[in-house]
């Protein structure tokens, strides 16, 4: 896997423990040489924001959704206090702040306009699919769209996949800032929708009796058994990342509006019931992991 691909890699398993922007790691210039990973580390010490404002070419945030606006003005704050002279980008000395997070699209387009009036142009992403598997050679898609008057940074993003990056560009009648972040939305609320459906029906059927629920698990095995499968390998994978998930539902949530919204707000709490019971070690948690097991 090549220098990018393992950066984004190890951005999105340290995606849950990001709090300050200190643990943000930068992309040189297309132009440079890639330095190796550990110049890059979220631990380094010599990685700092200003670091990162002086001699970036790219800045990708990821972070939990209720931190992204927060960065960005800070980054805009250090960038602009920077000395004439201190930025040490190669090649044209433009730089591209690149928002991946799991926001909805206003939120998006609110971060977009911390850059305006500034040479920092706004690159609107989205990460989707799982962690990058060195064995077999998958890597997670970054969508990406941008304002149509910055193509030309997209064309260049694009051109990150030579480092590995699998940039997927948003183009088209009406694309825009926060186009990507609404495919964001879209494919978590129905991938994590649906895992947070099962975990619903799941503890509901439990809360009726232990009896209900391995009825339940016996009824799908019968007449839904894809919907069975799925739930052995995602209910697991969930438990340890449900915190993560509160955030970017309440974010699918106001993208969807009305009152739909309604939906993905219960999922929120849902959630957070998980996490909490997962922090405390509690019943939820085990009846959870207790149905996915007995469904193999």
């Amino acid at each position: 896997m090549s220098v990018s691909a393992v950066f984004l890699s190890r951005l999105i398993n340290y995606q849950s423990s990001l709090s300050s922007p200190q643990a943000q790691w930068a992309r040189p210039s297309p132009n440079a040489s890639p330095p190796p990973v550990s110049q890059s580390s979220p631990h380094s010490p010599t990685a700092t924001l200003s670091d990162i404002a002086r001699r970036a070419r790219w800045v990708l945030s990821i972070l939990p959704p209720s931190d992204a606006l927060g960065f960005a003005q800070e980054f805009r704050s250090v960038y602009t206090d920077l000395p004439d002279g201190e930025r040490e980008r190669a090649g044209s000395g433009k730089i591209a702040f690149v928002e991946c997070n799991a926001v909805n699209l206003e939120t998006a387009k609110k971060i977009g306009a911390v850059f305006q009036g500034t040479p920092i142009t706004f690159v609107d992403a989205a990460i989707i699919g799982f962690p990058p598997r060195p064995q077999d050679g998958y890597d997670p898609k970054l969508y990406a769209s941008v304002d149509p008057k910055d193509d030309d940074t997209l064309k260049q993003f694009e051109e990150l996949g030579r480092y590995g990056l699998k940039v997927c560009p948003l183009r088209g009648e009406g694309v825009g800032v926060g186009d990507a972040s609404a495919l964001k939305m879209s494919y978590g609320g129905i991938v994590k929708g649906v895992i947070g459906l099962y975990a619903t029906m799941i503890l509901a059927a439990h809360t009726s009796s232990p009896a209900t629920a391995t009825a339940l698990t016996h009824e799908l095995a019968s007449s839904q058994p894809f919907f069975l499968k799925h739930i052995t390998s995602s209910i697991p994978d969930m438990l340890p990342k449900a915190y993560r998930f509160v955030g970017e539902m309440e974010e699918i949530s106001r993208f969807v509006g009305g009152e739909e919204r309604l939906i993905h707000e219960g999922m929120a709490r849902l959630y957070e019931r998980v996490s909490g019971s997962v922090e405390e070690g509690g019943e939820d948690v085990a009846v959870l992991a207790g149905f996915a097991e007995e469904a193999r």
